[in-house]
Order: C-alpha cells, then structure tokens, then sequence
C-alpha cells in the first residue's frame, strides 16, 4: 500500500518582500507559521537568498506577487533555485499576481511575449507547479510544461456581490476580451451583462469606447482582472452613467494601481472599487476596499499538498436555481 505524501514530508510556506502580508495571512489560514527566509542585497541592489531553515525533502510553497520592480521576478527565481539546490521534494511557486501576463501573443511585428518568457524562467529555475489566480488570458496556463492551478478570484467577489441585494443587476464588461468572465457570472445571478466596446491608440489610452446593451435604471457592476491606471474603469463608469446607470461599481481583482491611478478612481463616478490583495495597495483610498484571497490560496496549497482537487474552490460552477 503506498503512503500518502504528507506522511513522508512536510509543508512550507516562505514570502517573498512583494507578497509578505498576504503569506502571512495564508499562513494563519493554513495553520502553520511563515517559513523564515532573509532576502539579502548587495550594496548594487543585487538579490540573495537565504533559507533560515531547513527545506530538505520538503513541499516549499513560495509566495510572491510578480509585479513592477522586475525584483520582485528576479527574487522569486532565486527563491526557487535556493529551494532547489536545499534539496527541497517540490517547489511550488504561488503567484497571486502573474506579471506580464498582458503580453500574451504577438500581435504586431517585432514584440516580445512576455508571459511566455516569465513562464520558461520559471520552469528553467526549477518550479514544480505553479499557483496563480486570474491570468490576463487563460491560455497562458499552455505555457508551462509543469501543472498550473488557476484560481478563480469569483470565489470571493460572489458573496460580496450578493450581501449587496442589488434590485437590478446588470454585470458589464470592459471590453471585448472579458467578455467570457463576465457571462459566466452573469450565468450564476441569472442577470444580464453588457460590454464597453473599446478602440485604443496605444497601450494605456482609449480613442474611442461604446456602450453595447441597455443600461437603464440598472445598478451595474463591472468585472475585470486588472486595474492598472484607472483610465479604462473611470470613462467606463461614466459612460455607463451618461447611458442611464443607477449605480456603477467595479470589482478588480489585481490592483496594480500605477500613474494617476488613485486620482483617476477617486475623481471617477464609481460608488466603489473592489480589489484583492494579490497586490498590496500603495496607499489608501476611500473609493476602495480589500477582500483577501488568502483562505482560497490556502485550501489549494493544502490540497496541492495532499494531491487532492481544488475544483471545489470555483463555486462560479454552480448555478443558481
């Protein structure tokens, strides 16, 4: 009879500097104390890891939000080569928020992909798995040759959306590309959706947006995975409440947050932004609130560390009746 893995080795989470308060949070949600970990640097800025503790036929779970500075990649590389060259059973790298995720495909001459690049580095430094939440594009998950568990942040936003008991829901849509997110929990509240058809000039600036479908008298929620300057959600919301909209909200998984983000939002008819904490926020806003992602991210390291399924974690599956 063979031995379950748990039996034979143990679980560690250790945090990276960019996703410190949330392992910790995972931590306690988990039931176990953060690994110790001392992220040294070189007077030039250059990273060096050091495990405190040690890792020896362990499962080594590191968390670590790969947004902007580029350290934040670089250390998370080193974290797993040191986990690898400690002789640790598995490395699996947590990553709330999967950077450069926008740079999904080719589409024009001469770019790079860099989700797929991020993905080979990781692979190449020495992951065994992977755990994400809200790729940019789902398909970014074919670009590891390892497993990839891609949590669904609806887990969070569905009871949020319902202790609202909004009359007349309608959910939108940003663009075009979000379009599929957006029917699916749409599909789970029985409620209708429309899309803000937009034509950008450039990255970060809309020529042109529309509204497709009726938004009149609604109480409108709009659903995206990344807020990066707020440009996109502002004249979303107000277009939305030039078109009739009772209420605009926005529910945002990764709040990246950059430029005149914060002004742009606070300035912005939207009653509310609603972020995860896959990124810490920079500062404070009253337009924004906080829901932690750290119980979903905990019952998949757990399951991942037991071999069990983390299907029941997409509660966006069940309809309602």
């Amino acid at each position: 009879m063979s031995t379950h893995p748990s039996a034979m080795h143990n679980a560690k989470i250790f945090a990276g500097t960019g996703s410190q308060d949330l392992a910790e949070q995972i931590c306690k949600r988990y039931g176990t104390q953060l690994g110790k970990v001392n992220i040294q640097r070189f007077s030039d800025g250059e990273i060096s890891p050091i495990f405190l503790e040690s890792v020896r036929g362990d499962y080594v779970f590191l968390v670590q939000s790969t947004f902007a500075p580029a350290e934040n990649i670089m250390e998370l590389l080193l974290m797993i080569d040191a986990a690898r060259r400690a002789s640790a059973y598995k490395v699996i790298a947590v990553i709330p928020y999967y950077g450069y995720a926008r740079q999904d495909r080719k589409d024009r001459p001469r770019v790079a992909i860099g989700s797929k690049l991020i993905a080979n580095m990781l692979v190449a430094a020495g992951a065994d798995r992977v755990i994400t939440m809200d790729l940019h594009a789902p398909q970014i998950q074919g670009y590891f040759d390892i497993p990839v568990d891609h949590l669904d942040s609806h887990a969070v936003f569905i009871p949020y959306i319902e202790n609202l008991k909004l009359e007349n829901l309608t959910f939108a849509a940003p663009d075009v590309g979000a379009t599929n997110r957006i029917r699916e929990i749409a599909s789970y509240f029985n409620a209708e959706m429309v899309i803000c058809d937009k034509h950008r000039k450039r990255a970060n600036e809309i020529a042109s947006m529309v509204v497709i479908g009726d938004v009149t008298g609604r109480d409108v929620v709009i659903i995206d995975d990344i807020c990066d300057t707020g440009g996109t959600l502002a004249k979303s919301a107000g277009l939305l409440k030039e078109k009739g909209a009772r209420t605009v909200r926005a529910l945002i998984t990764h709040p990246v947050l950059s430029g005149k983000a914060y002004e742009n939002l606070e300035n912005s008819v939207l009653e509310e932004l609603i972020v995860c904490n896959t990124i810490p926020l920079r500062k404070e806003s009253p337009k924004i609130k906080v829901l932690s992602v750290a119980e979903l991210f905990a019952v998949a390291i757990r399951n991942a560390f037991e071999n069990k399924s983390i299907t029941s974690l997409f509660i966006h599956s069940q309809r309602k009746g």
